[in-house]
Protein backbone atom coordinates (compact mmCIF):
# COMPACT_ATOMS: atom_id res chain seq x y z
CA UNK A 1 0.00 0.00 0.00
CA UNK A 2 1.44 3.66 -0.98
CA UNK A 3 0.90 6.59 0.97
CA UNK A 4 -0.40 9.62 -0.77
CA UNK A 5 -0.13 13.30 1.30
CA UNK A 6 -2.61 15.76 0.46
CA UNK A 7 -0.10 18.22 -0.52
CA UNK A 8 1.32 15.59 -3.39
CA UNK A 9 -2.82 15.15 -4.62
CA UNK A 10 -2.41 19.21 -4.46
CA UNK A 11 0.32 18.85 -7.18
CA UNK A 12 -1.71 16.97 -9.67
CA UNK A 13 -3.26 17.59 -12.85
CA UNK A 14 -6.63 19.26 -11.73
CA UNK A 15 -8.89 16.97 -13.67
CA UNK A 16 -6.82 13.68 -12.49
CA UNK A 17 -6.90 14.93 -8.60
CA UNK A 18 -10.93 15.19 -9.23
CA UNK A 19 -11.46 11.36 -10.64
CA UNK A 20 -9.44 10.20 -7.78
CA UNK A 21 -11.17 12.27 -4.78
CA UNK A 22 -14.37 11.00 -6.14
CA UNK A 23 -13.45 7.98 -6.10
CA UNK A 24 -12.76 7.80 -2.55
CA UNK A 25 -15.95 7.67 -1.08
CA UNK A 26 -16.73 4.15 -3.29
CA UNK A 27 -20.04 3.68 -4.80
CA UNK A 28 -22.79 6.52 -4.60
CA UNK A 29 -26.48 6.47 -5.30
CA UNK A 30 -27.22 8.55 -8.59
CA UNK A 31 -30.41 10.00 -9.69
CA UNK A 32 -31.75 13.10 -11.99
CA UNK A 33 -33.43 16.10 -9.95
CA UNK A 34 -36.02 17.32 -11.79
CA UNK A 35 -37.05 21.19 -11.20
CA UNK A 36 -38.74 23.53 -13.36
CA UNK A 37 -38.69 27.72 -13.36
CA UNK A 38 -41.00 30.77 -12.99
CA UNK A 39 -41.37 30.50 -16.48
CA UNK A 40 -42.62 26.77 -16.41
CA UNK A 41 -39.16 25.86 -18.50
CA UNK A 42 -38.03 22.09 -16.86
CA UNK A 43 -34.78 21.35 -16.23
CA UNK A 44 -32.71 17.44 -15.10
CA UNK A 45 -29.63 17.39 -13.88
CA UNK A 46 -27.81 14.33 -12.43
CA UNK A 47 -26.29 14.38 -9.00
CA UNK A 48 -24.33 11.47 -7.17
CA UNK A 49 -24.23 12.95 -3.61
CA UNK A 50 -27.72 12.73 -3.00
CA UNK A 51 -27.97 11.19 1.04
CA UNK A 52 -30.50 10.23 3.49
CA UNK A 53 -30.89 12.48 6.17
CA UNK A 54 -33.85 11.09 8.75
CA UNK A 55 -36.91 9.27 8.50
CA UNK A 56 -38.96 11.05 10.82
CA UNK A 57 -39.43 13.81 9.39
CA UNK A 58 -38.44 12.30 6.31
CA UNK A 59 -35.68 13.98 4.89
CA UNK A 60 -33.34 13.83 1.94
CA UNK A 61 -29.94 16.01 1.31
CA UNK A 62 -28.20 16.75 -1.66
CA UNK A 63 -24.80 18.46 -2.43
CA UNK A 64 -25.36 21.31 -5.48
CA UNK A 65 -22.01 22.62 -6.52
CA UNK A 66 -20.68 26.03 -6.69
CA UNK A 67 -23.76 29.19 -7.94
CA UNK A 68 -20.88 29.63 -11.40
CA UNK A 69 -20.47 25.63 -11.95
CA UNK A 70 -23.90 24.66 -11.46
CA UNK A 71 -26.55 27.03 -10.51
CA UNK A 72 -29.78 25.94 -12.82
CA UNK A 73 -31.18 23.27 -10.27
CA UNK A 74 -30.44 25.38 -7.35
CA UNK A 75 -31.71 28.26 -8.36
CA UNK A 76 -35.13 26.45 -9.66
CA UNK A 77 -35.78 24.64 -6.35
CA UNK A 78 -35.49 28.38 -4.31
CA UNK A 79 -38.08 29.75 -6.99
CA UNK A 80 -40.44 27.08 -7.32
CA UNK A 81 -39.81 25.18 -3.72
CA UNK A 82 -40.44 21.57 -4.96
CA UNK A 83 -38.23 19.54 -7.04
CA UNK A 84 -38.41 15.23 -7.80
CA UNK A 85 -35.22 12.97 -7.71
CA UNK A 86 -35.78 9.94 -9.90
CA UNK A 87 -33.81 6.92 -9.71
CA UNK A 88 -31.41 5.77 -12.55
CA UNK A 89 -32.04 2.71 -14.41
CA UNK A 90 -29.50 0.71 -16.88
CA UNK A 91 -31.98 0.86 -20.09
CA UNK A 92 -31.28 5.17 -19.95
CA UNK A 93 -27.51 5.34 -18.24
CA UNK A 94 -26.26 7.65 -21.50
CA UNK A 95 -29.54 9.67 -21.81
CA UNK A 96 -29.04 10.39 -17.50
CA UNK A 97 -25.48 11.21 -17.76
CA UNK A 98 -25.74 13.29 -20.93
CA UNK A 99 -27.68 15.79 -18.62
CA UNK A 100 -24.30 16.77 -16.81
CA UNK A 101 -23.65 18.77 -20.14
CA UNK A 102 -23.11 22.54 -19.57
CA UNK A 103 -26.82 23.35 -21.25
CA UNK A 104 -27.39 27.21 -21.24
CA UNK A 105 -30.19 28.09 -19.16
CA UNK A 106 -33.49 27.62 -20.63
CA UNK A 107 -32.41 24.67 -22.10
CA UNK A 108 -34.97 21.56 -21.68
CA UNK A 109 -32.61 18.63 -20.60
CA UNK A 110 -35.72 16.13 -21.13
CA UNK A 111 -35.95 16.79 -24.76
CA UNK A 112 -32.29 17.24 -25.67
CA UNK A 113 -31.82 13.65 -24.42
CA UNK A 114 -34.85 12.23 -24.98
CA UNK A 115 -36.42 11.40 -21.34
CA UNK A 116 -39.80 12.44 -20.71
CA UNK A 117 -40.92 14.63 -18.36
CA UNK A 118 -44.67 13.47 -16.50
CA UNK A 119 -46.52 15.60 -14.21
CA UNK A 120 -48.31 14.16 -11.01
CA UNK A 121 -50.36 15.34 -8.28
CA UNK A 122 -50.36 18.91 -9.10
CA UNK A 123 -46.90 18.55 -7.95
CA UNK A 124 -45.34 21.73 -9.75
CA UNK A 125 -41.59 19.77 -10.06
CA UNK A 126 -41.39 17.09 -13.20
CA UNK A 127 -41.08 13.22 -12.88
CA UNK A 128 -38.65 11.51 -15.22
CA UNK A 129 -41.19 8.68 -16.46
CA UNK A 130 -38.68 6.18 -17.32
CA UNK A 131 -37.37 6.01 -13.72
CA UNK A 132 -38.31 3.11 -11.55
CA UNK A 133 -38.44 4.97 -8.32
CA UNK A 134 -39.21 8.71 -8.02
CA UNK A 135 -39.88 11.36 -5.34
CA UNK A 136 -41.12 14.49 -4.36
CA UNK A 137 -39.40 16.83 -2.13
CA UNK A 138 -39.93 20.24 -1.01
CA UNK A 139 -37.82 22.56 -0.39
CA UNK A 140 -36.89 22.82 3.45
CA UNK A 141 -33.44 24.85 3.92
CA UNK A 142 -30.05 25.37 1.48
CA UNK A 143 -27.00 25.72 3.99
CA UNK A 144 -23.83 26.94 2.25
CA UNK A 145 -20.73 24.96 3.09
CA UNK A 146 -18.31 28.50 2.86
CA UNK A 147 -14.81 26.00 2.63
CA UNK A 148 -15.43 25.25 -1.17
CA UNK A 149 -18.33 27.17 -2.04
CA UNK A 150 -21.02 24.44 -2.42
CA UNK A 151 -24.61 24.19 -1.05
CA UNK A 152 -26.26 21.55 1.01
CA UNK A 153 -30.00 21.36 0.08
CA UNK A 154 -32.73 19.73 2.06
CA UNK A 155 -35.97 18.71 1.01
CA UNK A 156 -38.75 17.20 2.47
CA UNK A 157 -39.93 13.74 1.01
CA UNK A 158 -43.97 14.28 0.28
CA UNK A 159 -44.83 11.36 -2.24
CA UNK A 160 -42.87 8.62 -3.28
CA UNK A 161 -43.73 6.56 -6.75
CA UNK A 162 -42.54 3.16 -7.11
CA UNK A 163 -43.82 -0.47 -7.59
CA UNK A 164 -44.98 -1.64 -4.03
CA UNK A 165 -43.92 -5.85 -5.28
CA UNK A 166 -40.14 -4.41 -4.72
CA UNK A 167 -40.82 -3.28 -0.97
CA UNK A 168 -40.17 -6.24 1.14
CA UNK A 169 -42.26 -6.84 4.29
CA UNK A 170 -40.27 -4.84 6.73
CA UNK A 171 -40.52 -1.80 4.63
CA UNK A 172 -36.95 -2.07 2.78
CA UNK A 173 -36.61 -1.23 -0.96
CA UNK A 174 -35.30 -3.77 -3.17
CA UNK A 175 -33.73 -1.06 -5.56
CA UNK A 176 -32.56 -4.13 -7.49
CA UNK A 177 -35.53 -5.24 -8.74
CA UNK A 178 -35.94 -1.53 -9.21
CA UNK A 179 -33.37 -1.50 -11.50
CA UNK A 180 -31.25 1.15 -10.09
CA UNK A 181 -27.63 2.03 -10.92
CA UNK A 182 -24.74 3.15 -8.60
CA UNK A 183 -21.71 5.89 -9.66
CA UNK A 184 -18.36 5.65 -8.71
CA UNK A 185 -16.37 9.09 -9.61
CA UNK A 186 -17.48 10.90 -12.00
CA UNK A 187 -18.23 8.70 -15.18
CA UNK A 188 -18.55 4.89 -13.49
CA UNK A 189 -21.92 3.55 -13.74
CA UNK A 190 -22.91 0.19 -11.79
CA UNK A 191 -25.68 -2.38 -11.87
CA UNK A 192 -26.28 -3.53 -8.35
CA UNK A 193 -25.99 -7.23 -7.19
CA UNK A 194 -27.35 -9.56 -4.59
CA UNK A 195 -26.25 -7.94 -1.38
CA UNK A 196 -26.58 -9.42 2.02
CA UNK A 197 -28.36 -8.14 4.70
CA UNK A 198 -28.20 -8.94 8.79
CA UNK A 199 -30.11 -8.77 12.07
CA UNK A 200 -29.73 -5.57 14.14
CA UNK A 201 -26.34 -5.47 15.56
CA UNK A 202 -25.86 -5.75 19.48
CA UNK A 203 -23.29 -5.79 21.71
CA UNK A 204 -21.48 -9.58 22.49
CA UNK A 205 -24.10 -10.98 19.88
CA UNK A 206 -22.62 -12.81 16.52
CA UNK A 207 -23.76 -10.85 13.77
CA UNK A 208 -26.35 -13.12 12.32
CA UNK A 209 -27.19 -12.71 8.62
CA UNK A 210 -31.38 -12.21 7.40
CA UNK A 211 -33.11 -15.12 5.86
Amino acid sequence: MNHISINEIKEWDRFYRGNFINCLSGFKPVSLIGTINQNAQPNLAIFSNIVHLGADPALIGFINRPLAAGSHSIGNIQAIQQYTINHISSSFIEKAHQTSAKYIAGVNEFDTTGLTAVFKNNFKAPFVAESKVQMALELVEIIPIKDNGTFLVIGALKDVFVDKKNILADGFLDIKKSGSIVSLGLDSYHTCNDGERYEYAKVDVEPTRKT
